[in-house]
Order: C-alpha cells, then structure tokens, then sequence
C-alpha cells in the first residue's frame, strides 16, 4: 500500500514513526476509515495536486522531501478531522433519538 522505505527520514520523527508500522497496521489503519471520509480525502488530495482527469491526460508530480511532508501532514490532519466530525455526525444522531 505505501512505499516509504525509498523516503529519506532526516529529523522527521512521523516518517520515521510511519516506517516503524508494520504494513498490516498501516493497512488496517486505511481500511477502518469509512468510504465517505475515503472520498473526501481523496477529493482533498486531488485538488491539493491539481489533478487532470487521466483519460485525457498523462500527468507526473515531482516533489521533494520537504512539500511531501507537508501533503502527508495535510492529509493526515484532514483525516483526523473528518474523523472527529464523523464521531460527532453519530453522537448527534443517538442524542437525536
């Protein structure tokens, strides 16, 4: 699923926690996120490239280490967020009942 043995981890103590996770963990991690939360991110992450829809487009992104982090970080608080607001969505409801 990820790749991040290739990623340099100078000073980066999330990389390096990352890299630490065995890849069963970071799979169970990405499949307990519910489909919903899945597509925000992915909708998120997409405009944060400026993605072209690949049918018409062949499109390579270069980076490096430093604006990777800050995507990964992005994304990561943005799932954390979501995450919160999904936990909020299901206490409203069961007080709603």
């Amino acid at each position: 699923m990820f790749n991040l043995g290739e990623l340099n981890s100078s000073n980066n103590l999330l990389l390096d926690y990352l890299k630490d996770q065995s890849p069963e963990t970071l799979a169970k991690v990405a499949q307990s996120v519910s489909p919903e939360a899945q597509q925000i991110i992915h909708q998120n992450i997409q405009n944060l490239l400026g993605i072209l829809p690949p049918p018409q487009f062949n499109v390579t992104i270069t980076t490096d280490r430093e604006n990777l982090a800050g995507l990964i970080g992005s994304a990561m608080m943005t799932g954390y967020f979501i995450r919160q607001m999904e936990t909020r969505m299901q206490l409203d409801k069961s007080f709603a009942e």
